[in-house]
């Protein structure tokens, strides 16, 4: 029995219509749903909470990757992976890997200099730093505690951890201290070293995943900026989908446990392409139905750089053609937290978000996780 997503589907570029296409199918459903053949799945249950933040802006980006480039023929000649999986299954042709020694608070560093320089500030009038990232240093302290020492803050430090949803989750996060006017100036960063946490001959997962960092910094903004509509949503049931079961206060770390490679990250990666489908395409329906506006309104859609099937699948379903989706997922690979935001200043360097567009940020991934926001520049 194929997923409704999953078929040709005639849709009207209307977000009502098409929305009220696909209701009956994505919603007030059950975490899993038996199925004749016996293949139990996570369906995507969604949310009817969306909110509101205006009155910031994002005053600069800045990004940074790895000079290390991994192609595809290097995994394929050094693990003995299939000629050209890698590139029909997730439209990924190279990905950049952190060099010895180089972690994820290098890369976030690194991220947060290119954007304090773009704003045209000191590292002194920064008073709030939140990090995205599921790939800390250490358990403890976290991440942005480091970064903070390493850029000389006089501000609060806090790590958030959503996984790929994890920079959307810190842009809502820190666009509240600005609209409340409890920060001026807050550095937002979406950093991850993935390539430390896959197996490295896993055919299924270690491919998927590069590593990297984006920045933005948050001020205040007139009453018509910043998110129009946005919805952060978990359902924790997907969770033994995308994990790292071993390393926890549950499985703390053993050399048996290490030497059977637990520590690694875990994925059912069939199940979870089938919800990541059906949570971008309802996310966004949901969200852009709230605000009023339709897809024909967006100037670009920023999806997380998951699998080019996804994302294109995505937009065949909402009729959003290629020329409002910005990706740059061949060149750099699944870069979890940083997606968006290497994205966004790819997209803004070449001078596609001008002030005023109305931009759509999607994020998805482990916890489950997912945080779709539409943001007016």
């Amino acid at each position: 029995m194929n997923s409704p997503l999953t078929e040709s589907i005639e849709v009207s570029i209307d977000v009502h219509k098409v929305r009220e296409a696909l209701q009956p199918t994505l919603t007030d459903q059950p975490s899993s749903e038996p199925r004749p053949d016996g293949d139990a799945r996570l369906l995507y249950r969604g949310s009817r909470r969306f909110q509101r933040i205006t009155g910031f802006g994002i005053r600069s980006i800045g990004s940074y990757v790895p000079s290390r480039v991994v192609t595809n023929e290097e995994l394929e000649h050094r693990y003995g992976f299939e000629e050209g999986w890698i590139k029909r299954r997730t439209g990924i042709v190279q990905r950049r890997f952190a060099g010895e020694g180089e972690s994820t608070s290098d890369l976030a560093v690194e991220a947060a200099r290119r954007a304090i320089t773009a704003a045209r500030i000191s590292a002194a009038d920064i008073d709030l730093l939140i990090v995205g990232t599921f790939t800390p240093d250490f358990t403890c302290p976290s991440t942005a505690c480091l970064v903070q020492d390493k850029l000389q803050l006089d501000a609060p430090a806090m790590d958030i951890q959503a996984a790929c949803s994890g920079f959307m989750y810190a842009l809502v996060t820190g666009a509240q201290f600005i609209a409340t006017g409890n920060s001026r100036c807050a550095l937002v960063i979406g950093a991850d070293v993935n390539s430390r946490i896959v197996k490295p001959d896993d055919q299924r997962i270690a491919p998927l995943f590069g590593d990297g960092a984006g920045a933005v910094i948050l001020e205040a903004g007139s009453n018509e900026q910043g998110l129009i509509c946005y919805q952060l949503g978990a359902d924790g049931a997907g969770g033994c989908l995308l994990d790292r079961p071993v390393g926890g206060a549950t499985n703390p770390l053993t050399s048996e446990l290490v030497a059977e490679g637990r520590h690694f990250l875990q994925m059912d990666g069939r199940n979870v392409f089938k919800w990541a489908i059906q949570a971008v395409t309802e996310s966004i329906l949901s969200v852009l139905e709230q605000a009023g506006v339709t897809t024909d309104d967006v100037s670009l859609f920023v999806l997380h750089q998951a699998n080019i099937r996804i994302i294109d699948h995505a937009m065949k379903v909402l009729n959003i053609p290629g020329s409002k989706v910005y990706n740059n997922l061949d060149r750099i690979g699944n870069t979890s937290a940083a997606s968006i935001p290497l994205v966004l200043d790819e997209a803004h360097r070449e001078g596609r978000i001008q002030r005023g567009d109305l931009v759509l940020m999607c994020g998805f991934g482990a916890g489950l996780t997912w945080g779709t926001g539409l943001m007016r520049w």
